[in-house]
């Protein structure tokens, strides 16, 4: 074998690696493909997604959603498969694991009991087993439902022709209680680190670190957490060990003494990898899931603040000793402006700084835009939304997200509710939004915009023609951009105007892989 095409296989390793599931092979000579100077463009082959527990709460409704685009260049064969991930659960009151051990020999009524146990456990990893959802071909979503708390945490791969773009989503509806609302979350890829600005240890909230592990070996997680005055003591923060193929929800206030209304949560996976969200309940205010901030960074965006946003509160940390002066500006439908009274935000280095920005938005759509002198001192951050009033308020969280590079897709749409924001903040941008068949019906609709450069617009998405069902929002940059998106599920519940935002990070269906068939022969002794 020569030199070069050990480097290829090399590259391809380490996109692997890299990319946990995300796999690609050496590229087909009859398979259509984009080339870019020396490289060509192939679909992604093999991925996998994440999806926590939805809900605690006997009274959840929750809905999971699976879709993949259809992808030109694709292998014609493939599965995407979500099955049910085994929960874990808490030592029994006398101290005793799961698995009926003590860390003594017990007598044989103990053995037996263990014995119990076990076959209980043997049978829960059973039906954990069972695919929850299956897709059946390119370009049409598929659902499953569940009730209650026993909703569970899904695991799931793609590969062929349902890798390249495969999204899901999972939607719930509480209609009462501690974080009741919608609450909606896009399944994630296992990673190995997380930024979680806007958490919270206080009283009024119940906040949970959902960890999940796809791999058949245990993985160890450190949980740290910073607040107002810099790093929090922790108790059980750190080697949080999560078993193979399991979901682990972590309670935040049982990790500190301290009570925080703000709090930065740091992920970071010593062993393995995981897929991590926080799910933050309020009392009074409903909830929602608070995703991931994109990685720390000098200018961050945060796209699709609703219209009609009552109050919004922007949650910083930077991880560095540096403070920074962030330069806050808003995306408008007009362009780039500068809220009044909050023209810059001093964060200081190590610490979280919370600030309350109001009616931001004052009736129109709209984007942060946030920039640290010269991109110099990176950030994490998000916001938390409030809409109605008074006793009649819901909640939810926007962090700091990836641009559309590509594609990327939101799921679980319907022909009212749904509202498409756009953000091209640098430069003028064209997209194509694709709306795809529904679940029980109906046939695709695609339309073009462009975006103005510094501008935020709420788009009058395409809805499929005869739609029955809910439906795929697939967002493609055509040209200049960088384009940020995100999708907002909306519904009015007793006079409570319920609502859940997800941006749209890429998919990362597409990889380049390095073309150098070319100098093979140069190389070749």
């Amino acid at each position: 074998m020569n030199r070069t095409t050990l480097s290829l296989i090399a590259g391809a390793t380490a996109l692997a690696a890299v990319t946990g599931f995300a796999a690609v092979s050496a590229p087909d000579p009859g398979s259509a493909e984009q080339r870019t100077g020396a490289a060509a463009t192939l679909p992604v082959e093999r991925t996998g997604l994440l999806c926590p527990r939805p809900s605690t709460s006997d009274l959840a409704e929750t809905t999971y959603t699976s879709f993949a685009p259809v992808t030109e260049g694709a292998d014609g064969k493939g599965t995407a498969v979500l099955r049910a991930a085994a929960q874990q659960s808490a030592p029994d009151d006398d101290g005793t694991s799961e698995d009926g051990k003590d860390g003594e020999n017990g007598s044989a009524d103990e053995k037996d009991e263990g014995d119990e146990k076990g076959e209980k456990d043997a049978a829960k990893d059973d039906k954990a087993g069972k695919p929850v959802l299956q897709l059946q071909e390119p370009g049409k979503p598929v659902t499953a439902e569940a009730d209650g708390a026993d909703a569970p945490a899904l695991v799931g791969t793609a590969d062929g022709r349902f890798a390249s773009g495969w999204t899901a989503q999972q939607t719930t509806e509480v209609a009462a209680g501690t974080g009741r609302g919608l609450q909606g979350v896009a399944c994630s890829a296992a990673d190995t680190q997380f930024w979680f600005p806007g958490a919270s240890t206080d009283d009024s909230r119940t906040d949970y670190i959902h960890l999940t592990n796809p791999d058949d070996s245990a993985a160890v997680v450190d949980i740290e957490l910073y607040g107002k005055d810099g790093e929090l003591e922790t108790t059980v923060g750190e080697g949080i060990t999560v078993k193979p193929r399991s979901a682990e929800p972590v309670l935040l206030s049982t990790l500190t003494a301290e009570k925080q209304t703000d709090v930065t949560v740091h992920v970071v996976v010593r062993s393995g990898r995981v897929g991590a969200a926080v799910q933050a309940l309020d009392d009074e205010t409903g909830g929602d899931w608070l995703p991931a901030s994109a990685d720390p960074s000098g200018r961050l965006v945060l796209p699709g603040i609703p219209k009609d946003a009552t109050a919004v509160r922007l949650v910083a940390f930077t991880p560095g000793d540096a403070d920074v002066d962030l330069k806050v500006r808003l995306a408008s439908p007009s362009g780039l402006i500068t809220p009044a009274g909050n023209e810059t935000l001093h964060v200081k280095g190590g610490m979280t700084a919370a600030f309350d920005l109001g009616d931001l938005t004052r009736g129109e759509a709209g984007s942060l835009v946030l920039t640290a002198p010269d991109g110099s001192v990176p950030v994490v951050a998000a916001v938390r939304v409030l809409r109605g009033e008074g006793g009649k308020q819901e909640s939810a969280f926007i962090p700091a997200a990836r641009p559309v590079e590509t594609r990327a897709t939101a799921l679980d749409n319907t022909a009212e509710g749904t509202t498409l924001s756009v953000t091209a903040p640098e430069g003028d941008a064209e997209i194509k939004v694709t709306a795809s068949a529904g679940t029980k019906g109906g046939t695709p609709q695609t339309k073009t915009y462009s975006i103005k450069s510094g501008t935020t617009q709420d788009i009058e998405a395409p809805v499929p023609a005869g739609l029955k069902g809910s439906y795929a929002l697939t967002v493609e940059t055509r040209a200049g951009g960088p384009v940020y998106a995100s999708r907002t599920l909306a519904s009015t519940e007793g006079g409570v105007p319920f609502f859940t935002v997800q941006p749209l990070p890429d998919d990362r269906g597409m990889v380049a892989v390095p073309d150098a068939s070319e100098n093979l022969s140069v190389l070749q002794r």
